[in-house]
């Protein structure tokens, strides 16, 4: 199953990328922007184009698909324990962010760097 993970390749082709996730743990889209990046991912923050990590909690600029041995329900129960962990969503949430997660990577091939532009995932080039 294809799904994004944090990856360190591609880091520094923006001035402002960083990368403080795990490599190769799951990330989903940071769920929040805050004021400063609401209208430019460029923003001070960051949150504007980062991923969250579903284990570290921590953001990375840079995700690549990559083909896991996973199943719909492994992907649920990741989500589930990192919201669980993040106290920030209700277990009400995780049928959708689930779904979000499981379609994020659909689109590229295995190998894709991709980055995140405030609610556009595309690959980087």
């Amino acid at each position: 199953m294809k799904l994004l993970t944090a990856t360190s390749r591609t880091q520094g082709d923006r001035d402002n990328d960083f990368t403080f996730c795990v490599e190769g743990e799951l990330v989903m889209v940071s769920g929040f922007v805050c004021e400063a990046d609401r209208l430019d991912p460029d923003g001070g923050c960051g949150c504007g184009r980062a991923f969250a990590g579903l284990n570290s909690g921590k953001a990375t600029t840079t995700a690549l698909v990559s083909d896991l041995d996973f199943t719909p329900e492994d992907a649920a129960e990741a989500v589930r324990s990192a919201l669980l962990r993040s106290k920030m969503f209700d277990a009400d949430d995780i049928p959708g962010i689930t779904e979000e997660l499981l379609e994020l990577a659909d689109g590229y091939p295995v190998g894709t760097v991709v980055e995140h532009r405030l609610g556009e995932i595309r690959a980087r080039v």
